[in-house]
């Protein structure tokens, strides 16, 4: 399954890992993704979806969770 952001779409990002001597190799920088249900208020549906920290940090401002 691929680390994708449901809300946010937020996804790995590829950069550099820099040692003390500046030596560039390659590094992934992963989303800080959770599991979280979300209750839909007009049919009272469950849906687990997989979204960040800032995602929720989103759907809070909004007033979904």
């Amino acid at each position: 399954m691929a680390r994708v952001c449901e809300v946010t779409g937020k996804r790995t990002a590829v950069g550099n890992k820099r040692s003390h001597s500046l030596r560039a190799t390659k590094r992934k920088f992963y989303p800080n993704l959770f599991y979280k249900n979300i209750t839909d208020p007009e049919t009272g549906l469950v849906f687990r979806i997989r979204v960040s920290a800032k995602g929720l940090k989103t759907l809070r401002k909004k007033g979904i969770i």
